[in-house]
């Protein structure tokens, strides 16, 4: 019998109340993806085939495993900026940096996640120029992106206005929208990235919308686009079903 592969989780940030109440910290959000794409694959969970820990690192830079003792890593997104310089994202920097450089672990990484990714690759990330992404958006797929998402064009969840600016050298791109352009990067038995949240259900991105609102980074403009399209049919799971396959490449 084949292994399980070790994933660690990287929580880059801390759910919203709600969301919160229910799944815990983001680790239990992306278990329950992961568990929905594992389903979609034909297994009873993910955990038929993965181990996998949480570790929450915005608020401790001393929870990190050991690269020697995980297979895959996945970083999650944050409220915060992947271009940021505070100690913390630095960690995370070099740790993702290391983590690349071994080419025997495994990175997925999510929305900040994948900018972080695109940071430790030596890529440019920082704020858009054309705002924000909230609420299902539609992505355009590359060719690749058809392949592993099994869709033609990928409905998701975003939650963003920073971005990276290209790819890496020999990395390949999944797929653009009108106002991100690097929706998405793959490179064989190595890493995968998605700018968007697949992840999120109508409720976690309702919450979100609702406080970015309520706190002003949303005006009442904004919230009504955004509103509106929270509760729309998403690909969450086509991708999460993608993951998996991923980290069983």
């Amino acid at each position: 019998m084949k292994a399980r592969t070790r994933l660690a989780i990287l929580e880059c940030d801390t759910p919203l109340p709600g969301t919160a109440a229910q799944y815990g910290g983001y680790g239990g959000v992306f278990k329950a993806l992961l568990n929905a794409g594992a389903k979609a694959e034909g297994h009873t969970s993910a955990e038929d085939i993965l181990d996998i820990s949480t570790h929450q690192i915005e608020s401790d830079l001393d929870n990190y495993p050991s690269i020697a003792d995980v297979d895959a890593l996945l970083l999650t997104g944050s409220r915060h900026d992947a271009h940021a310089n505070a100690p913390w994202i630095s960690r995370l920097v070099e740790y993702t940096a290391s983590a690349l450089q071994s080419k025997r672990v495994r990175v997925i990484g999510v929305c900040f996640g994948h900018q972080i990714v695109a940071r430790a690759l030596g890529v440019e990330v920082g704020r858009n120029p054309d705002g924000w992404e909230a609420a299902v958006n539609n992505v355009q797929l590359s060719k690749k992106g058809q392949e592993l998402f099994r869709v033609d064009n990928l409905r998701i969840h975003q939650m963003h206005r920073d971005i990276a600016f290209a790819y890496p050298e020999g990395f390949e791109s999944l797929g653009s929208s009108p106002v991100c352009s690097v929706q998405g990067m793959y490179s064989p038995r190595h890493v995968v990235t998605v700018q968007g949240h697949p992840e999120f259900t109508g409720p976690i991105m309702k919450e979100i919308v609702e406080t970015r609102h309520k706190t002003g980074i949303f005006d009442d403009e904004a919230y009504k686009t955004h509103a509106k399209n929270v509760d729309l049919p998403h690909d969450g799971v086509a991708v999460g079903a993608a993951f998996i396959r991923f980290l069983q490449e």
